[in-house]
């Protein structure tokens, strides 16, 4: 599957297993495929690609978020399903 997003666009995120949590927002700093991220062709059935990003507003120390498109067509970050919206 083949990402859309691209480095430099922003978007928001909810963590949909959470209760009510406030919408954040970050941009896009990376996509990597599978084998780009370095993983075995084995992964290719659990995830599409990887998405890196760094969470706005931007800090000193940003901090990296690693979001992963799963073959189930859901996104993730750290395990938790999340709700993502592109930004124009």
């Amino acid at each position: 599957m083949q990402s859309e997003i691209k480095v430099g666009q922003r978007f928001t995120f909810n963590i949909l297993s959470d209760g009510p949590a406030p919408e954040r927002q970050a941009v896009v700093t990376r996509v990597l495929s599978s084998r780009e991220e370095g993983f075995g062709p084995e992964v290719e059935f659990f995830f599409s690609y990887w998405v890196e990003a760094h969470e706005l507003p931007e800090t000193e120390l940003p901090t990296t978020l690693v979001f992963e498109r799963g073959t189930d067509g859901n996104a993730y970050l750290d395990g938790r399903m999340v709700s993502i919206t592109m930004l124009k």
